[in-house]
Order: structure tokens, then C-alpha cells, then sequence
């Protein structure tokens, strides 16, 4: 039975789980209803333009986390090292918290890829930005800065796609683990 809800952010967490789990593409409406436990009525009101309203709530809300937990940190951070750490710790807890899914990349595997794209590329230019920053104003030339922020990310997002194909979250904190490492290492 679809449960009441009474504030929209309850709707938006349900649906990211949702997400997680079965994509966009195969999150139909009844699917969407059953599985997050919220009824059409609710779902429309809430979201009065479908599926592809709801997939952009739950994206905003992922990015207002990564914005003020990863993305501002990195840009106000004056100490370089701390601040890869603790990006790398948040980083780790958001995802292993969430199945190890990120769902911006998610986004990009099906048809849907057109509809989200602005989402998708500024949510990666953003962390490769203010990551990039962060290296330089730790000693990294502008070149190396962004090559290392980039290949960090990128590497983290395979990561999360290994992760799951092991079933073992062990191997996605080990590439954060050496994620941290190596952006240490290129620290002066």
C-alpha cells in the first residue's frame, strides 16, 4: 500500500533508491509506485511532469550533496592534503551508502542520456574543476592539476562499475584508498 508522504524530499530520497536499482529506463511508473511505496496521486503532484521531473529531483538532490559536502570544501580548502582526504572519505561513505551507484553516471547509459546531459557534464566538471583548483593551489602546475583531478574522477567512476560487478564494496574503498594516495603523492 503507497505510504502518505508529506514533504517532497521524502518522495526524492525513495525515487534515488529506485533509480539506483533499476536505471531510469526501467523505472516505469508502476515500477517507481511499487517499489518506493508512493502512490500516482503523490507521485504527480510532487512531480507534475512524470518520470523525467522526478530523475531531475533526484539529480539536483545528489548534486546539492556534492556540492556542499565535496565540490565548495575542495574550492575553500587552504590546506591541500587534508582536503583530498576528506573528500575521499566523503566520497567513500556517500557511495557505499547509496548500493555504489553513482546515479549521474547511471544517467548516461540510455536513452535518457540527451535529456540529462547539461546535468551530467556540469556535475563532472565541477568536481574535476574544484578538484583541479585544489591541486593547483597545493603545488601542481594548471596542467598537471586538472590531468590528475580528471583522472581521479575517472577513476573513481570505474571503481563504482568494478565494485558492483565484484558484488564487494571492499574493492571500491581500496580504489579510494589509492585514489588518496596517488593525489597525495603529487602534493608538494
Amino acid at each position: 500500500m503507497p505510504r502518505t508522504l508529506l514533504e517532497r524530499s521524502d518522495a526524492v530520497h525513495a525515487l534515488a533508491g529506485v533509480f539506483r536499482r533499476r536505471g531510469f529506463e526501467s523505472s516505469s511508473l508502476s515500477v517507481i509506485q511499487q517499489e518506493a511505496g508512493i502512490g500516482r496521486g503523490s507521485l504527480y503532484h510532487f512531480f507534475p511532469d512524470g518520470k523525467t521531473d522526478m530523475a531531475r529531483a533526484v539529480l539536483d538532490q545528489v548534486s546539492d550533496w556534492f556540492e556542499d559536502e565535496v565540490f565548495a570544501p575542495l574550492r575553500s580548502a587552504t590546506d591541500a592534503a587534508d582536503a583530498v582526504s576528506a573528500m575521499t572519505k566523503a566520497v567513500s561513505d556517500y557511495f557505499v551508502s547509496r548500493e555504489n551507484v553513482c546515479l549521474f553516471a547511471a544517467m548516461t547509459l540510455g536513452e535518457e542520456k540527451e535529456t540529462f546531459a547539461g546535468e551530467v557534464k556540469t556535475y563532472f566538471a565541477d568536481w574535476v574543476d574544484a578538484l583541479a583548483a585544489l591541486l593547483h593551489r597545493g603545488g601542481l602546475d594548471l596542467e598537471d592539476a586538472h590531468e590528475n583531478a580528471l583522472d581521479a574522477v575517472a577513476v573513481i567512476q570505474g571503481g563504482l562499475i568494478i565494485t558492483r560487478a565484484y558484488a564487494d564494496e571492499t574493492t571500491f574503498l581500496g580504489v579510494m584508498e589509492r585514489v588518496e594516495r596517488r593525489l597525495l603523492s603529487q602534493l608538494s
